[in-house]
């Protein structure tokens, strides 16, 4: 692997996810597609991303700012979860793997974080 955060698990999860999310919104209603759909896609892309950037070599404290923003966009992609299921665009079960997933990604990130 040419790039760190390649071997990194946390990267490899949120990547997953990101898909999940995509393959989502790709079922809400057009009228969403600049709104709720565009946001959890570049917050759900946000994770990825920042993981991949703060992972290049700096310094472990940049790292961790960068783990910080990962953080705070896999919460906002929970956040729009219960939007969605708000608006009837997710049902419940669907709902629960997502919100259970996103958990178990903001505990990793946590974890690494405090590990630096």
């Amino acid at each position: 692997m040419a790039f760190r955060f390649e071997e990194l698990q946390v990267w490899q999860r949120a990547l997953d996810l990101g898909e999940e999310i995509n393959q989502l919104t790709k079922t809400f209603p057009k009228e969403e597609i600049y709104v709720l759909t565009s946001q959890m896609k570049r917050a759900a892309d946000s994770v990825v991303l920042n993981i991949a950037e703060g992972s290049t070599g700096q310094s472990k404290a940049v790292f961790k700012v960068f783990l910080g923003y990962a953080l705070r966009s896999a919460i906002e992609v929970v956040s729009s979860l219960f939007v969605a299921q708000k608006r009837k665009y997710i049902a419940q079960p669907a709902f629960k793997v997502l919100y259970d997933e996103y958990e178990i990604l903001v505990k990793m990130i946590t974890s690494l974080r405090n590990s630096l």
